[in-house]
């Protein structure tokens, strides 16, 4: 089935205030993917972040897309609540024009308050504001005029347009079980990062809700992603990626008071944990091809469903030669036998 690659974000790193290298590095590592023959490359959103983190997917999605012709587009995640649903309807159809179709548009909760209160969003509503944008989207990408009353979005009646030119696939990010159920309702997939059990347990969930409605499971795609750490051996690894693993583990704990913390970004404080400790409770697995290969079989034989496989293994604080290395060993040794 192939293996994506992300999760690009578009960061800087502590100290530095060039975002042009960070962007002009993203369009790079997305054209990387591309020749190295991943299936598709991811993006990330958040706002506000002292480092920049990227908050404008859609609009990156739209580059990658003049700058690739082949290779799947994918949102891991937008953060649905943050976004007006049309505005959020007309961007997307826009990047499924450009890519001739390639795009996955994943959607997600969002957590980081400072970004709700930003951007004028009710965080206690944004499970409600998910639901009704994945009622609206659908009937927007029709191109027809419709409306929507909800309890979070009134639209009069109008049509969207322009049009997607194919049908632009949705998926929903995000772990609790009202999300996965909610998925099985109204989307087509989800875009998963727990360990196993846990992701076993997410697989349960929207294959029940998909009988209870009827639904046949057949149509409903199951993405996991998990951090990918190659080397000659585990430690060989940890040992080439564990403070790049940790700044970006970090950055997630860092990001509410970032938003208010002058440039440039500062670096994260030294880790003093053991490599169990930073691999633990995530979707994470470092070692050798073989290693690295057999872990994503046995998640795939035990969610008991096809299962597509993203390599979340864009780590921010490496440098670009670093990354493309990283990438390489991913394309030439995993993604041929997953």
């Amino acid at each position: 089935m192939g293996l994506g690659f992300g999760l690009l974000s578009a960061q800087l790193r502590p100290g530095e205030t060039d975002w042009m290298r960070a962007y002009d590095e993203t369009i790079r590592l997305a054209v990387e993917a591309e020749r190295l023959g991943f299936d598709a490359v991811w993006t990330s959103e958040h706002h506000f972040v002292d480092d920049g983190y990227m908050p404008s997917l859609l609009v990156v999605s739209a580059a990658i897309a003049q700058a690739t012709s082949r290779i799947g587009i994918g949102t891991g995640v937008v953060l649905a609540p943050l976004h007006h649903p049309l505005r959020l309807a007309e961007d997307a159809a826009t990047v499924q024009l450009l890519s001739h179709g390639r795009l996955t548009l994943g959607l997600g909760l969002g957590w980081v308050e400072p970004e709700f209160l930003g951007l004028g969003s009710d965080p206690r509503r944004r499970g409600a504001a998910m639901q009704e944008i994945l009622e609206i989207l659908p009937k927007a990408w029709t191109g027809e005029p419709f409306t929507h009353e909800g309890d979070v979005y009134r639209l009069p009646m109008l049509g969207v347009r322009p049009r997607p030119s194919t049908p632009i696939p949705v998926l929903v990010g995000g772990g609790a079980e009202p999300a996965i159920r909610r998925a099985a309702r109204l989307a087509d997939g989800i875009f998963a990062n727990a360990p196993v059990e846990r992701f076993v347990e997410q697989v349960g969930w929207a294959l029940d809700e998909c009988e209870r409605m009827g639904r046949d499971p057949a149509t409903f795609r199951f993405v996991h992603y998990s951090i990918l750490l190659p080397g000659r051996s585990r430690d060989d690894a940890m040992r080439r990626c564990r403070e790049a693993l940790w700044a970006m583990q970090w950055k997630y704990s860092d990001m509410a008071a970032s938003t208010i913390r002058a440039l440039p970004p500062v670096a994260p404080p030294a880790f003093r944990g053991t490599d169990e400790e930073l691999l633990r409770g995530r979707a994470t697995f470092a070692g050798t091809s073989d290693e690295l290969v057999d872990a994503l079989l046995e998640l795939r034989r035990r969610a008991g469903v096809p299962v597509e496989l993203v390599a979340r293994s864009h780590l921010p604080m490496l440098e670009f030669g670093a990354q493309v290395e990283l990438m390489a060993q991913l394309a030439e040794g995993v993604a041929p036998r997953v």
